[in-house]
């Protein structure tokens, strides 16, 4: 463990350093982030599962660093080049461009203009010139390295070879490259053409045909978007700072009066920025702002996952899932409480009156049969259009009725888990099953889809996979132990994600379960085959095991924190049921006498918590929700009408919105709020229930632009708000059904653009 890199993050995250130790300790020893946050609090004085992951992240970088500059040390010893001077500047290097500028005039390089010239003998012409002897006339000089055997011509020759081995050492200076670096990063403008030839093919770039603007400024999404262009084959994009700027910064480093010496090296300043530095350069900052854009672009994908896998569940309800369709039918499963299949079979309430009057017979008759408590629908084809056929049946209002996202769920009907599954079902079944079981519990059926696959990203296809997938593990990972599991009836993709498990514990705890019963209490755990002591300790707090032989399986308090509640209940000559059962029990308890050396006063609050609501879910009680009545496409929408929403997904140039029309509206940056908003995200998150108003329709591209603003609701008829049209209808009240039916999290396709720069690149990712 290096100790500098822990001083390092200390200071950089402004933590003491016994809490970053004591973080990297755990981690060496292969503790997981959620096991660290949840259970680890008196070692690591209460850090919260970001500063340990940021803590986790900033290591990996360092080591990487680490690595990097072992690396560099290894080639200059084989070299033979590595001086005392030059291993404390690399040991000293705090970063890794400072290490690689510092290794630059030591990379193996090919045979370069300044290699050939020094293969026929011009540095010492060049090592003169550089000192800019006012005395020295750099001609009359170059005559002497005239040579025909080193095909050295002319005197200009010389002069020219010369000027190309200084451009190299102007390139390779570590001052001049830390100082233009700098200009890149903050004055470095990004500029986007068009390629000749390309303008009617590109015609979804073209707004950004001929654009500039700061690099340092540029959000995320551009950034983006011109590089897709670009790999597309449809734009060209530069960095460029401002290059009369960058030579002056160049001049003053290199040149030291006006003889003729100084403009021979004047002269190699210039070519050595155009020719070496600045392509060098522009790379660097290329490279950075990808970084930065695709940091951006996973954080705000990361963040819309948290809350899609948050959202609030239903609970063990008895479901029929529709999956709609008109032509080909409406796929319909029956599903117990806890999402097993009970029944499949297709009705055609939209092919015609006899099979209309068919399909309510059988909705009927199986909602009595299976004891329906709710009624899930697919949000896709057909599906306003089922809701509304099935609403007509006037099913007793406890019978919610509730539209649900089906992103992503094609994905896991052909998924092998699936498969794996329902092998005797086809597709259809295994989607309407899926839906059903996202109504019962997002999160438990979420797990199996590829998040990437969900429709709540921005840009997922254009950043780096690896990255990508870290950082959607660690969100479902959160989520999961977040929540904890119920160990007797999870699937295994959910018991992997667990603290301490993974694929091959979750297969085995499942193979286990099916063949010796439920477990009865978490010590059971152990008899599982490979799940060893560590895994046990990392897994058991986030596993539950409700109506278990011990009342604390049920709860998140960890197994090895048992005796110190056996201790308090026999303080109190009650049993650990009677605790978690009364309260006034627990009022008795101070916690300061059960501290130990290993259990302080964070654990303890923790532990009294759990005993009040033990096993509790951190997510929101499910509510109702509803579309408006007779809004149900395109062509029922008006300019101006206020609708009921759902906020599908979150990018960082606004939110989409189901309405319920099949296409997700887009609400931009500047219509989120009537103050300024720089994050979406400040205003609006995946699944919130929202109020927007139709400021735009385009039928023909199926576009909606909306808003959030007061004044957009607000504005007299004929009145023009920032983003109304003088012509547009007066505001129109859609009318609402009521708070029978509700909706998970809608997000069919992402089509609606109200920005001339988003709508250039948008695709439905």
């Amino acid at each position: 463990m290096n100790q500098d890199h822990l001083d390092s993050i200390s200071r950089e995250m402004g933590l003491k350093p016994y809490q970053v130790r004591a973080t990297a300790e755990l981690l060496e020893e292969g503790a997981t982030v959620p096991f660290i946050a949840r259970y680890r609090k008196e070692a690591t004085g209460t850090l919260d599962e970001t500063l340990v992951t940021a803590i986790r992240d900033r290591l990996a970088q360092l080591d990487m660093l680490e690595k990097r500059r072992s690396a560099v040390l290894k080639s200059l010893r084989e070299q033979e080049k590595l001086t005392d001077e030059l291993e404390e500047r690399i040991l000293g290097a705090a970063t890794l461009a400072e290490i690689e500028d510092i290794y630059l005039p030591f990379r193996p390089k090919r045979r370069t203009r300044a290699a050939i010239a020094r293969e026929k003998g011009i540095e010492p012409l060049a090592v003169a010139l550089f000192e800019q002897d006012p005395a020295i006339d750099p001609l009359e000089l170059a005559t002497t390295f005239v040579s025909a055997e080193k095909e050295v011509a002319s005197p200009q020759d010389a002069l020219s070879g010369a000027r190309d081995i200084i451009a190299e050492w102007v390139n390779e200076n570590g001052e001049s490259r830390v100082k233009l670096r700098a200009l890149f990063s903050s004055k470095g403008m990004l500029k986007s053409r068009v390629v000749a030839g390309k303008e009617a093919e590109g015609v979804q770039y073209r707004d950004y045909y001929d654009r500039e603007e700061p690099i340092a400024g540029a959000p995320s999404h551009r950034i983006l978007a011109v590089r897709r262009g670009e790999k597309e084959g449809f734009l060209t994009v530069r960095i460029e700072p401002p290059e009369k700027e960058a030579l002056d910064l160049l001049e003053a480093v290199f040149l030291k009066n006006d003889s003729p010496s100084s403009g021979q090296v004047r002269t190699a300043v210039h070519d050595g920025y155009k020719r070496l530095l600045a392509p060098s350069l522009e790379t660097e900052i290329r490279n950075e702002s990808r970084l930065r854009a695709e940091k951006d672009a996973i954080q705000v994908f990361a963040d819309n996952l948290r809350h899609l896998l948050m959202a609030p569940p239903l609970g063990f309800k008895r479901v029929m899932a529709i999956d709609p369709g008109f032509r080909t039918g409406c796929k319909l499963v029956c599903l117990d409480p806890r999402g097993k299949l009970l029944h499949t079979e297709t009705i055609y309430p939209h092919t015609g009156a006899r099979e209309s009057e068919k399909a309510e017979a059988r909705l009927r008759a199986l909602v009595r049969e299976f004891s329906t408590e709710a009624v899930a629908i697919g949000n896709g084809t057909a599906g306003r259009e089922t809701e509304a056929f099935i609403r007509k049946l006037g099913f007793p209002q406890e019978i919610q009725l509730i539209m649900v996202d089906e992103s992503g769920a094609s994905i896991y009907s052909a998924s092998s888990v699936a498969r794996e599954e329902f092998p005797d079902h086809d597709l259809t079944v295994r989607g309407a099953v899926s839906i059903g079981r996202r109504l019962i519990d997002p999160l438990a059926e979420l797990v199996k889809i590829d998040p990437k696959s969900i429709g709540v990203g921005q840009y997922q296809h254009d950043v780096d996979q690896t990255e990508l997938k870290k950082g959607l593990d660690d969100v479902v990972v959160s989520c999961v132990n977040g929540v904890g599991v119920e160990v007797n009836s999870a699937s295994p993709q959910l018991l992997s994600y667990i603290s301490g498990l993974g694929p091959q514990l979750a297969t085995g705890i499942v193979s286990h379960r099916e063949k010796n019963g439920p477990f009865r209490k978490r010590q059971d755990l152990k008899k599982v085959a490979r799940l060893g002591p560590r895994a046990f300790e990392q897994s058991a707090g986030f596993l539950r095991i409700s109506d278990g032989e011990n009342p604390l399986d049920a709860s998140a308090v960890h197994p090895e924190s048992y005796p110190i509640v056996e201790k308090m209940a026999a303080d109190l000559g009650c049993s650990v049921s009677d605790l978690m059962r009364e309260p006034s029990l627990r009022e008795k308890i101070d916690p300061a006498r059960y501290v130990t050396e290993k259990v302080g006063i964070p654990t303890l609050v923790d532990i009294l918590s759990e005993l009040a609501k033990p096993g509790r879910d951190p997510r929101k009680s499910f509510e109702a929700f509803s579309f408006a009545a007779g809004v149900e496409k395109l062509t029922d929408l008006e300019v101006g009408m206020k609708l009921p929403g759902i906020v599908t997904n979150v990018t960082a140039f606004g939110a989409f919105v189901d309405i319920g029309v099949h296409r997700d509206g887009l609400v931009h940056l500047s219509e989120l709020s009537d103050r300024f908003v720089k994050d979406p995200r400040e205003v609006v998150k995946v699944h919130q229930k929202v109020s927007v108003t139709v400021l735009e329709v385009d039928l023909e591209r199926g576009r909606v632009s909306l808003s959030m603003k007061s004044q957009a609701a607000a504005a007299a008829p004929g009145e023009a708000s920032p983003t109304r049209r003088p012509q547009e209808k007066p505001q129109k009240q859609a009318p609402a059904t009521g708070p029978k039916p509700a909706k998970a999290p809608a997000g069919k396709q992402k089509v609606a653009f109200n920005n001339p720069f988003e709508k250039a690149f948008k695709k439905p990712d």
